[in-house]
């Protein structure tokens, strides 16, 4: 296990692999998760190597698509594709063409980043020591960082869909004057609440992944610490204990990870449903 006792485990499994472009040198540490001088290195690799992954997954599939009979990796990409058009049809009523490609890379994208959760934790990062890094986090959606970039690009996408539908001049409109009427007097509560449900949306949106996500890493933590005591039986000899600790952890490692299957898949879908509906809910009058 990485980390010398019990008690460093857990800590050093959350160190991010940093880099700190203001002095230009490595950065340890976890203090000021949120930092703009500060680069998760491992987030920012892991996440743009699972888009290629999605990339190329859809790439072959397009290439070898078939008129005929389809093979089972076909036929398995486009029910993917056809559950993700449903639930956009289902919310959105205009031109899907955009927005249907949109919220597949999205969901696709977030279920690739989710399911590294289930990988045995020590591995990446034995992996990553044997390359001369010391720390490396697999799950980039337990990163807030790259929760609330993903979630400041659909909050960018709300306000260009806005404004493409109602014009400047309309969206302004609408700040000032929405819910509460366009009396000059309730211009600025107006103003105030809606930016307010502006600002919600992508914080919501960010804080939801992040948050399940990094409980979700927390408890495989906790379950692996279970090795500690289970090796200590061992180690002084109580096989007996040693060997029930041993599987009790398997035990708990396997059930956590067939619940957490569901949480992997749930929160993409999300993700995917609540771009569309804030997309949607953009173009719409108040």
């Amino acid at each position: 296990m990485s980390g010398t006792s019990s008690n460093e485990y857990i800590p050093h499994h959350l160190q991010h692999l940093r880099y700190d472009v203001a002095k230009g040198e490595w950065a340890h540490g976890t203090d000021g998760i949120v930092n703009f001088h500060l680069i998760n290195v491992d987030s920012l690799i892991m996440g743009s190597l699972l888009g290629l992954l999605f990339a190329a997954i859809f790439y072959f599939a397009a290439r070898r698509a078939t008129s005929g009979v389809p093979g089972r990796f076909q036929t398995f990409v486009e029910l993917v594709v056809d559950f993700v058009d449903g639930q956009v049809k289902e919310v959105f009523h205009g031109d899907r063409r955009f927005l249907a490609p949109l919220a597949l890379t999205i969901f696709v994208w977030v279920v690739l980043m989710n399911t590294m959760d289930l990988l045995p934790l020590d591995i990446p990062g034995m992996i990553a020591g044997a390359a001369g890094a010391h720390y490396w986090r697999v799950l980039p959606t337990a990163d807030i960082n790259t929760t609330f970039a993903m979630s400041i690009t659909v909050f960018v996408l709300i306000l260009v869909f806005s404004v493409k539908s109602k014009g400047v001049g309309g969206f302004g409109h609408e700040l000032i004057a929405a819910p509460f009427g366009a009396h000059p007097a309730l211009w600025l509560p107006n103003l105030a609440l809606n930016i307010v449900e502006l600002l919600a949306k992508p914080v919501s949106l960010g804080m939801r992944l992040f948050g399940n996500m990094y409980a979700g890493e927390l408890v495989f933590m906790l379950i692996a610490m279970l090795g500690f005591a289970w090796a200590g039986a061992f180690a002084s000899g109580a096989v007996v204990g040693g060997a029930l600790g041993f599987i009790g952890q398997v035990l708990l490692t396997a059930g956590w990870a067939v619940f957490h299957i569901l949480i992997i898949l749930l929160q993409a879908f999300i993700f995917m449903v609540l771009t569309v509906v804030y997309i949607s809910m953009a173009q719409e009058s108040h």
